[in-house]
């Protein structure tokens, strides 16, 4: 940490040149609603001022430094890292960090403080290397340590007649804080701290937002202080003993897994090759060939250590009985999938390792592994314990200052009432909109556009580091419990950080409790890692080819099922491309329409060369991945895996340096002339490159989604109501609970209403029987749905209301929820009763803790008049306490019979025709034409429970628009597209329900 960098010398040869005065406290939008310049304006600023060094001391932060010492060294400015401490608004002291030992100190400091929540106290600690710099008239010289001074104002000079500091100048330096460039300036750091108060600006109090002087205007001060040259000298050599940088060549991970670089090459060749067995047997040249070019690859990178910390990662959660899936550009590589972080065949599908690393890429790559929601926090538990918590760290991330939000935001510290905010948002070109706080509004909103507002924390990135973190942030701890970076993940790559993205995901939780639900409900043990075996199930194929994808991770939305129905899909290779091409960028480009064209037609494609047929004719001539971007670029053009993979991220924008893109251009025609092709044809691939490349997915990335897709469809197809059981316990699909719920009794399940006596927090099912968890009743208190399961588990089923309402500490409204949802249905008495029962056995609304008698007295018996019920009132419970209705269907429910001339299935059977359809609203999708009208695709479920689409143009929509959540009678036209049928709406209208008896 103490050999600084070569350019210090430079850079201090430079500064000679610059005034000699320095200021110590500059403040950038790092201090969040405070400051109001980029590191980039703070910057120009000194170099307009002709000032040769900047402090950066954000409040409570060090999340610019790295940033401030990249930039200030490209702009000759010499970086000096510091950390304005406060106490809410109190300004206590500054910290300047004399090197980087001082920087951490700094990071340190505030780390410990985060982590334990703690105020900051008023005295500063020990600092070894960080000078200490306390605001005029907080600290008595006498007090003061040798690191430390006391910062003057130019307006407080005068005070020092009558100081002791007038005997001690020698601890007195400069003190003149920048926060913004202006008056201007001024105003917007004003209504930034009325935002962060929660206040009117006009409420601000004085000690709330800076004093409107702290500007940098270096001619000013010098002569302000132009009598006080030992105050000058003290504040220049304080600064000239400061440096700050950093290595942004080199990588910042943990180096070694083991005892030495050698020993983690050895180690990960043994553990390749011995997954290679697993893999691929003994005989298979191919694989060891390849092997043996990644792994020599990886080990000149320094990437030994990388791949050996993920199988570490991954070989733990194996033994927990953890699924994982591994999936991004890091399935590109054969060793990953031979150390099973990866379970997709690269050879099998022609990967180019090259995607994932090469000597030419200049970011750095990760893994992406997603574990269920509900492992993945031990997983994260793990490696902070695996790697120590000095080295370890999730990745930050933060949040902006964007669209919508910073009007809201300064519509209300304006004042202004919500309506004119609402109108403001939603209609800015209105009329009322013209006056004058609102376009002082719109000018103060384009001024803070992307300035950061809130560190929070990335998806899933972790970082496990060679040095301490702190060497390089300091550390927040948000709500997740684990100590977070606080700058994100482009100041992590900037500093050649690689992090791992350790990912949740709903889709792994359901695979996983499906196995659980089967072994509990069938006494049968499923291995979903057999996914060979699914790719030839039959009855998998059937259900992808129909589109019976409901629940099924990934492809269970209704443009999915329509695109796997319209592609006859039934093969994991289909379905690989698939998930590719439905992706926006390609379905709005054109390319998803002409792949099922030349899908249904290959007879038509015409391809440019034989060299394009050869790499294309997988996908029909289309550039569906990004692979196909580097497989052109390298076959057909002779650059290298690596060059080609420089063109995909360039052409995707993902590639900074223009100057070596141009390079590869130009290798690319010269190579294409070389090879004796013709301009036009050089030209014209090129173009298509160019078109594919910015929307064009990860062939890896799709593959790691279609085995989890094909898990999903093993489970359906053969244990469809264990499945949607996991399905709704998981929730976080596409759809909302009803529609699987739904699903559940299109497979053959029995739907039951939850039960005191047998059910969980979450669904359960036994035999064909589900029973809904209490977890999905509206307003149902968790600590008592604990107390229900708690209290069966330990002293057996309930007998009657009156045995319930002894052993539970229930109050009498969460008992009415109860009652009124028939969760007491087996002792045979209507609801009506026993709610009357209810509030006689129970006067009191507070819950108290029970004891359960050793002789049980026998409960009153009441006599009470026969109390009316019905299924209608039953029905309109359940839809106020679940949403949506179980003892009757939401068909049963309309007030017109009629259910539709013709149902889902019968589609196909009467295209061309126009037709009436009856169904109840699940999803739409919104669509803006190139016109910029709104379309719509609706997706319903018939009275037998199918599903069918609509779609809906902008004139049909201007008389008849969707009406809210609902039933829909649909008046349209039956059309299909390669055999996927739907109805082009003329009319619709939405049918009312029966009333509610009890309303």
């Amino acid at each position: 940490m103490k050999q600084q960098n070569n350019r210090t010398l430079v850079l201090k040869m430079k500064h000679k040149t610059r005034n000699a005065l320095m200021y110590l406290n500059s403040h950038s939008y790092y201090s969040l609603r405070y400051g109001t310049l980029s590191i980039d304006e703070l910057l120009d600023l000194a170099i307009q001022n002709g000032i040769g060094s900047v402090a950066l001391t954000d409040i409570n932060t060090t999340m610019g430094i790295p940033e401030l010492v990249k930039k200030a060294q490209q702009k000759g400015i010499k970086p000096i890292a510091g950390c304005e401490f406060r106490k809410d608004d109190e300004l206590l002291y500054i910290g300047l960090a004399k090197n980087r030992e001082g920087l951490k100190e700094l990071n340190d400091w505030q780390t410990e403080h985060n982590l334990e929540k703690k105020t900051y106290p008023a005295d500063a600690p020990e600092f070894q290397e960080v000078f200490v710099v306390y605001p005029f008239g907080k600290k008595s010289a006498k007090d003061l340590r040798e690191n430390e001074f006391t910062g003057i104002r130019a307006e407080d000079l005068n005070k020092l007649l009558t100081s002791e500091y007038r005997k001690y100048q020698e601890k007195l330096v400069i003190w003149q804080p920048v926060t913004f460039k202006d008056r201007a300036g001024w105003f917007l750091h004003k209504s930034l701290r009325a935002i962060d108060h929660n206040v009117l600006i006009s409420k601000l109090q004085e000690n709330q937002f800076a004093n409107p002087l702290e500007i940098m205007d270096f001619r000013s001060l010098k002569q302000q202080f132009a009598n006080f040259p030992e105050i000058v000298r003290n504040t220049e050599k304080l600064l000239e003993a400061c440096n700050i940088s950093f290595d942004f060549t080199t990588i910042k991970n943990k180096k070694v897994f083991g005892q030495s670089a050698y020993d983690d090459k050895l180690l990960l060749r043994k553990l390749a090759l011995d997954g290679m067995l697993y893999r691929y047997g003994k005989n298979n040249p191919e694989a060891k060939k390849r092997i043996a070019h990644e792994l020599e690859i990886i080990d000149n990178l320094g990437f030994s250590s990388y791949f050996l910390i993920t199988w570490d990662i991954i070989r733990y959660s194996m033994s927990r009985g953890f699924y994982h899936v591994g999936r991004g550009s890091g399935a590109n590589s054969i060793v990953a999938y031979c150390l099973k972080i990866t379970d997709v065949d690269p050879i099998k599908l022609n990967l180019y390792f090259e995607r994932f690393l090469n000597p030419k890429r200049t970011s750095p790559p990760d893994f992406d592994i997603d574990y269920s929601w509900r492992d993945r926090d031990q997983v994260q538990d793990y490696i902070f314990k695996r790697y120590g918590r000095h080295h370890t760290a999730l990745l930050g991330a933060t949040s902006t200052f964007r669209d919508r939000s910073i009007y809201r935001e300064l519509g209300k510290v304006f004042g202004l009432p919500k309506e004119e905010i609402d109108l403001m948002v939603l209609n800015p070109e209105d009329d009322r909109n013209k006056n004058q706080i609102t376009m002082l509004i719109n000018t103060m909103a384009k001024q803070v556009v992307d300035f950061p507002n809130l560190r929070s924390i990335h998806a899933g990135g972790i970082l496990i580091s060679e040095e301490p973190i702190t060497c390089y942030t300091a550390l927040d701890m948000p709500p997740k419990g684990f100590p977070t970076t606080q700058w994100d993940m482009y100041m992590a790559e900037d500093l050649c950080f690689e992090k791992l993205d350790i990912l949740s995901q709903r889709g792994i939780g359901h695979i996983r409790e499906a196995v659980d639900i089967i072994r509990e409900n069938r006494g049968e043990d499923v291995d979903v890692h057999q996914v060979e075996r699914f790719f030839q199930d039959q009855q998998v194929k059937f259900q992808l080819r129909t589109g019976e994808t409901i629940g099924c991770f990934y492809i269970e939305s209704p443009a999915m099922r329509g695109l796997l129905k319209k592609l006859h899909c039934d093969n994991y290779l289909t379905l690989v491309a698939a998930s590719s091409i439905i992706r926006p960028g390609v379905a709005k480009s054109g390319m998803m329409k002409q792949f099922i064209q030349r899908f249904h037609h290959p007879e038509t494609i015409q391809y440019l060369h034989p060299v394009m047929k050869e790499q294309l004719e997988e996908t029909y001539g289309v550039m569906v991945y990004q692979e196909d971007v580097i497989k052109v670029a390298h076959h057909f053009a002779g650059l290298d895996l690596a060059e080609a993979d420089v063109l995909r991220r360039a052409m995707s924008g993902k590639f900074r340096s223009r100057i070596e893109f141009q390079r590869i251009e130009d290798k690319y025609f010269s190579n294409c002339k070389e090879k004796g092709y013709t301009d036009e044809i050089a030209r014209e691939v090129w173009r298509q490159i160019e078109s594919f490349a910015g929307y064009s997915f990860s062939k890896a990335h799709s593959a790691s989604y279609a085995v989890e897709s094909f898990q999903s469809l093993f489970l359906k197809a053969h244990f469809p109501l264990e499945f949607m059981v996991a399905v709704i316990n998981n929730f976080g699909g596409f759809y909302r609970s009803w529609v699987y719920f739904n699903e559940a009794q299109r497979c053959g399940a029995h739907i039951e209403l939850p039960c005191v006596n047998t059910s969980r927090n979450e669904t359960r099912i036994i035999g064909k029987n589900i029973y809904m968890g209490f977890i999905h009743v509206q307003n149902l208190e968790s600590a008592v749905i604990a107390e229900i399961v708690n209290e069966r588990n330990c002293n057996g089923p309930f007998h009657s209301l009156a045995d319930f309402i002894q052993r539970t500490p229930v109050t009498k409204e969460q008992l009415v929820i109860l009652i009124r949802l028939g969760v007491f249905r087996f002792t045979g008495i209507p609801k009506a009763q026993l709610l009357w029962e209810a509030h006689t056995l129970l006067n009191n609304t507070a819950p108290v803790a029970r004891t359960r008698a050793m002789f049980e007295a026998k409960p009153r018996e009441f006599s009470l008049p026969k109390l009316e019920h019905s299924l209608l009132g039953d029905a309109w419970d359940e839809i106020e306490l679940l949403g949506f209705p179980i003892s009757m269907t939401t068909f049963e429910l309309l007030q017109n019979p009629f259910r539709g001339e013709i149902m889902a299935k019968e589609m196909m059977s009467h295209l061309g025709r126009k037709v009436r359809m009856l169904g109840r609203l699940v999803t739409i999708k919104y669509v803006r034409t190139v016109r910029k009208e709104i379309m719509h695709f609706g997706t319903f479920i018939d009275v037998q429970g199918e599903f069918f689409d609509t779609v809906h143009f902008p004139p049909s929509l201007k008389y008849y628009p969707f009406r809210g959540d609902g039933m829909y009678l649909i008046l349209g036209k039956v059309v299909e597209e390669f055999g996927f049928p739907s109805i082009e709406v003329e009319k619709m209208a939405k049918m009312p329900f029966q009333a509610n008896p009890k309303a």
